[in-house]
């Protein structure tokens, strides 16, 4: 197609960039073939760009703009429960069944799903609240909050994937109970708030046992998944546990969890360790845990996590607080930040002393 250069003043939405444009930065601040939406044109004023290559076809134009409107006539069903307000049921309600499975009982696969799904609907419209998960949790009740979110990360994870919807419920239930077996370890462990001595976490490496013969007989949940919630702990390099499987007898379903369950481990606040920014717990499993884990799987979360919308506000881990400009896709974990209280503008690729330590929502 044939490129011609636009002033900025003259563009309209849905124009197609014909080549990268750079602004003294190591990278693009945006590429080729972007489509161009109103978070763009705010991009070019702010680095001062007066003109720019974009495609000169009508008919794609026409075409996006179209769609915009499409979508700009969508109005979305207002929550008449927020999220929290079922994260928060869901934590009371879930207390209640760690007292029963401990006391020897079943699991309610009813009361299961009625404590989930309902977040599993919102989370998989807004995938936002993945951000807000560790502030709801606290250490006293840690390991409550971490069910519930390892399954709904795992939720968000399988739909990335491509998993049909009837599969990523079932592995947000999955993951949800792949915990569960930490009822049947003693309080004294458990809830121990110093490091584990070695008898002591050989206790807790039991839990995917304990899970496994606590949804062994439970109809609604498929063999699959029983698997998964079996294997959670398993790494592809064999350091994992209760078998030290490898790689080729891990179940993908399991790599899913075992990701999630890292990640909100990682990132929350715990009785003897203190939660990290989400971004560099990604940058750590992609780095430190290579080979542990499926690169696919990894790269789902990593996608989910840093795919922010330009314009994103966030905090530095020097408490200074700016909004996402673009995202470096050769370094997605530090984008093109702008300060809120200077205006300066830098590039977290090239300041690695720097990340980002949170994002802030909308639902915050």
């Amino acid at each position: 197609m044939e490129a011609i250069d636009m002033k900025v003043e003259e563009l309209r939405l849905g124009k197609v960039i014909a080549e990268d444009i750079f602004a003294n930065t190591q990278y693009p601040i945006i590429y080729k073939d972007t489509k161009i939406k109103p978070e763009h044109l705010r991009v070019f004023e702010l680095f001062n760009l007066n003109t720019v290559s974009v495609y000169n076809d009508a008919s794609i134009e026409n075409l996006i703009e179209d769609n915009l409107e499409i979508q700009a006539k969508s109005v979305p069903l207002p929550k008449y429960t927020s999220f929290e307000k079922h994260y928060n049921d869901a934590i009371v309600q879930l207390k209640k069944e760690f007292i029963n499975w401990e006391a020897g009982g079943k699991i309610d696969i009813t009361k299961v799903r009625g404590m989930i799904i309902p977040l599993i609907e919102i989370i998989l419209e807004d995938r936002s609240y993945i951000f807000d998960l560790n502030s709801y949790s606290n250490p006293k009740d840690y390991l409550y909050h971490h069910c519930i979110a390892t399954g709904l990360i795992a939720s968000i994870m399988a739909k990335k994937l491509g998993f049909e919807r009837g599969i990523t419920i079932q592995l947000a239930i999955a993951g949800m109970l792949a915990d569960s077996g930490m009822a049947r370890i003693s309080p004294r462990i458990r809830d121990k708030k110093s490091a584990l001595l070695k008898e002591e976490f050989d206790e807790v490496k039991k839990h995917p046992y304990h899970s496994y013969m606590l949804v062994k007989n439970v109809p609604a949940i498929k063999e699959v998944m029983k698997e998964a919630i079996y294997q959670h702990h398993e790494r592809l390099d064999g350091s994992g546990y209760p078998k030290g499987e490898r790689i080729g007898s891990i179940s993908n379903f399991a790599q899913i969890i075992a990701v999630a369950d890292v990640f909100h481990a990682m990132t929350s606040e715990r009785l003897y360790r203190t939660k990290q920014s989400p971004f560099k717990v990604i940058e750590m499993i992609k780095e430190e845990e290579f080979g542990k884990f499926d690169i696919k799987v990894v790269q789902a979360l990593m996608d989910i996590v840093v795919d922010l919308p330009i314009g994103t506000k966030i905090e530095i881990s020097n408490f200074e607080l700016g909004e996402v400009m673009f995202i470096n896709k050769y370094s997605p974990t530090r984008p093109l930040v702008k300060l809120i209280r200077s205006g300066e503008i830098i590039d977290l690729s090239t300041k690695r002393s720097f990340y980002i330590s949170r994002v802030i929502t909308k639902n915050n």
